[in-house]
């Protein structure tokens, strides 16, 4: 069993958890992620590892409470309680190397698999720019954390409630265009994703985004989380989860994210109804 040994609130449906896992801890890299579940009947959700601590055997998840299970998770989870399951470390790590000065670009909760990579970065000895961005600034989180891992650090807010206002591939496409950026990497919404890779391709610098499909066994069995990249079908739990952003069929990988809208709605509707019962 893997108990929660830490619970906190980072924003509106944002929570941290720090979970005892000491098997993930001990093999984690930056860029992998692990799939949980609940109890017996949950269903397995794909969660990016923010944070680990090998010596203390825990790893740190940051969940928005987006559908059923995060939303269950967020309300009948707390510390001391155990999760039924926690496979991984799964996916590719991140290919960390000296490339000179490099930009990490994180969208909403993406702040939270940004911070490893920035970290890994920065000690393999790079220059390390992060944008972190959200739509308010109670959406912002780890702030803190980002400073200790970059050389610098911009923010931005869509209504200028904290930082500079605006979106993350603003400040970007400046960077791009007045400094000698090695390499980019960004993660967050697909669209957000999208147009930081066609500025990074316009620019002519090397992206990477880390994908972020329907999946349901993270072993490459099911064919869930299949992407277009570079005209070839890829799996984004075992060929990724990153890729090259300017080879990724955007249109079509956004277009899968809305597959299931309905069934997702109809299940979280369900669960309120159970919850609402339960407590009247």
């Amino acid at each position: 069993m893997y108990i929660i040994r830490k619970k906190q609130e980072l924003g509106p449906q944002v929570k941290e958890y720090v979970v005892e896992a000491p098997l993930v801890a001990k093999a984690a890299k930056a860029g992998q992620f692990v799939v949980v579940r609940l109890h017996e009947r949950g269903e397995r959700i794909p969660l990016t590892l923010a944070d680990w601590d090998p010596k203390g055997g825990t790893i740190t998840l940051v969940v928005q409470e987006v559908g059923k299970t995060t939303q269950e998770l967020g309300d009948c989870f707390g510390v001391g309680d155990a999760l039924q399951d926690v496979v991984g470390p799964l996916g590719e790590p991140t290919e960390i190397d000296r490339y000179g000065t490099v930009v990490c670009v994180a969208g909403g909760v993406g702040i939270a698999p940004i911070h490893p990579i920035a970290r890994a970065l920065k000690g393999a000895g790079n220059h390390v720019i992060g944008i972190a961005g959200a739509r308010t600034q109670a959406l912002l989180f780890w702030l803190d954390r980002l400073r200790e891992v970059t050389d610098e650090l911009l923010v931005t807010t869509d209504d200028g409630s904290y930082g500079r206002k605006g979106l993350v591939t603003e400040p970007l496409k400046e960077l791009l265009a007045t400094r000698k950026v090695d390499r980019v990497w960004a993660i967050g919404p697909a669209v957000m994703m999208k147009f930081c890779s066609l500025a990074c391709q316009e620019a002519g610098v090397p992206v990477t985004v880390s994908l972020n499909p329907i999946m349901v066994d993270g072993t490459g069995m099911c064919g869930a989380c299949r992407a277009e990249v570079d005209g070839q079908v890829r799996f984004a739990c075992v060929d990724g989860p990153e890729f090259p952003g300017e080879k990724v069929n955007w249109d079509l990988l956004i277009a899968r994210l809305s597959a299931f809208k309905e069934e997702e709605r109809c299940a979280l509707e369900r669960y309120r109804q159970l919850i609402k019962e339960a407590t009247s």
